[in-house]
Formats: C-alpha cells, sequence, structure tokens
C-alpha cells in the first residue's frame, strides 16, 4: 500500500514520524479488502482468502510489517507469514516485540546496506524465538539492489520470499526445499533458521 504521508514519492515532505500510525492502516486496508472479497457482486468479491493473508514490506515499509507482526502496540493475528525485507525495531514504535504468538517470519538484509545496517535486522531475527523464522543474507548488497529490477539479487530475494510465502501462507511443504536451495548460494546469500547465527 503506498501510504498519504511516508511514501516515496514525497521526497523531502514525507513525514517519517508518521510510520507508527502505518501498521494501523495496513490492518484497516485488510480488513476493508477482505469486507470487498465478502460482498457478491463486488469487483473484489471471492479474491481473498482470511485464511491466507501475508504481509511484506521494505526499509519503512519492512518496519511497518515487523510491527504488525510482533508488536503488542498493533498485531495483526490476521497474518500468516510475514517478510521483513532490510526493515528493523522503529524505536518510537509504541509496544514491546515478540511477547509471543507470532507468525512465521523471513528477515532479508544486504551485507553492505547503510541506510538499514545489517545488524537492525539481525536484532528483530534473534529476538524472534515464538516461532519459524529465517534470515536471509545478501552478500555485498546495499538497500535497494535486491528490490528493484531484475538483476540476479532480487531474482533469487524473489524466489525465496514466494517460497516462504507458499511455504507458510498456502501449506506447501515442499516450499521449503525451494527456499533453502535458492536462498543458499555461494558468495550470493545464505539463509539461516531458528537460532541458527547468520554467517
Amino acid at each position: 500500500m503506498n501510504f498519504p504521508r511516508t511514501n516515496c514519492h514525497l521526497g523531502a515532505e514525507a513525514y517519517e514520524a508518521d510510520l507508527v500510525n502505518q501498521p494501523r492502516d495496513m490492518s484497516y486496508v485488510l480488513t476493508r479488502l477482505l469486507a470487498l472479497s465478502a460482498r457478491p457482486g463486488d469487483p473484489f468479491s471471492g479474491l481473498l482468502d482470511p485464511h491466507e493473508v501475508g504481509a511484506a514490506g521494505q526499509s519503512d515499509g519492512g518496519d511497518t510489517v515487523a510491527a504488525l507482526a510482533a508488536s503488542t502496540c498493533c498485531t495483526d493475528r490476521r497474518l500468516k507469514a510475514v517478510a521483513v525485507l532490510s526493515g528493523a525495531e522503529w524505536p518510537p514504535m509504541p509496544g514491546r516485540y515478540f511477547p509471543g504468538g507470532v507468525p512465521p517470519i523471513l528477515f532479508t538484509q544486504g551485507s553492505a546496506d547503510t541506510i538499514n545496517p545489517p545488524w537492525m535486522s539481525l536484532q528483530l531475527y534473534r529476538a524472534d524465538y515464538a516461532g519459524a523464522r529465517y534470515y536471509l543474507d545478501l552478500f555485498g548488497a546495499s538497500h535497494l539492489i535486491p528490490y528493484e529490477g531484475t538483476n540476479p539479487v532480487e531474482r533469487l530475494l524473489a524466489r525465496v520470499t514466494l517460497a516462504f510465502f507458499d511455504r507458510y501462507v498456502l501449506g506447501q511443504a515442499d516450499a521449503l526445499k525451494t527456499m533453502i536451495r535458492e536462498g543458499n548460494v555461494s558468495g550470493t546469500a545464505a539463509l539461516v533458521s531458528g537460532g541458527q547465527p547468520p554467517p
């Protein structure tokens, strides 16, 4: 979704302090979309399954979905899985992270990211003891390269992220093998899970 006060099209006019409202904004939009899907005759009718909901966000969007999945301020229990793409625990966000009952989370991070340094994503990954968690370390990748265009790192990230959602939103058990295979590429990326430390 495009947030009215923080989206990238605003440039210097963006008001980052509004980030604290974004998790609730996302919950509101999800509620409205599910209502439209349940309404016969609506263009969205039958398109959304309320039992198959995932969320992904990059940078400030990653901060937003991390809070939506794991902070007592704004947890949305409808989420089956979340991908935090170069995101962090945003300090002004109220609430406590990872109190329990958190959906599976994939954390992705470029090791050369200077906007959201790797330690920020690692902090979230290490704090999540509640359930399935994964950390995809993208060697030498910056803040945006893994998320823009069709470069090899972006394609790798897309395959791992889609396999993650296939596994945890759609329940496809074999997708875990795809995640592991696609996320471990010598010299390019490493995928770890659970309590395993990243390389």
